[in-house]
């Protein structure tokens, strides 16, 4: 990962927050969603190898990009049906003492909000009894965002949030409600602290 944050670095102007925050043993990693290259600035800022659930339409239109993201570890994930495969092969990645990431937003966005996250990170963190790491990313947006493959040298920054323990939430009349609202309350107060302005 040092490797990682070094040749990063010799591309984009790369700041990285809250390493010391990252739990030791299994944990789910879930990110706000900007650019094809967050998954990467979210395993280097986190310090450890990912596997990402990675849609399956993002499948198909490049061989380099299926054989990297294989190669890689992401795990396919259908967006039509209950990905039922997906989520046995994340839950035996964390069993395993692995980390999985995935993005609650479901897709790149243009801004941060557009989007209500979805619960499917607080379901996996509490169904294998491990916390949720919630990481901002700020500036990817602006090096590689939505509608563009021409990639700039733009400064990112990555913010590693306080986790979330699913037992801190076990008496709440909605837990996967409050889990991700929390989630995307911290995010939030991370991207806003970066742009200077809060975050919706």
């Amino acid at each position: 990962m040092i490797a990682g944050r070094v040749l990063l670095g010799r591309f984009f102007p790369l700041t990285c927050e809250g390493g010391e925050r990252v739990p030791d043993g299994p944990l789910v990693v879930a990110a706000n969603h900007f650019s094809h290259l967050d998954p990467v600035l979210v395993a280097v800022a986190v310090g450890r190898p990912i596997r990402y659930l990675a849609v399956d339409e993002l499948y198909g239109r490049s061989g380099f990009f299926d054989n990297l993201t294989l190669w890689l570890g992401a795990i396919p994930m259908p967006r039509t049906r209950a990905p039922i495969g997906a989520l046995r092969l994340a839950l035996a990645e964390l069993e395993a003492g692995g980390s999985v990431g995935l993005y609650p937003e479901g897709m790149r966005v243009w801004t941060w909000g557009e989007r209500e996250p979805k619960r499917g990170a607080a379901w996996l963190a509490r169904r294998a009894a491990v916390p949720l790491l919630p990481v901002a990313v700020a500036g990817s947006e602006e090096a590689l965002g939505r509608g563009t493959t021409r990639v700039a040298r733009r400064p990112i920054h990555v913010a590693v949030c306080e986790p979330l323990h699913p037992a801190d939430w076990s008496n709440a009349a909605d837990p996967l409600g409050a889990m991700t609202e929390e989630w995307r309350r911290r995010v939030a107060e991370a991207l806003g602290r970066v742009y200077g302005r809060p975050a919706a």
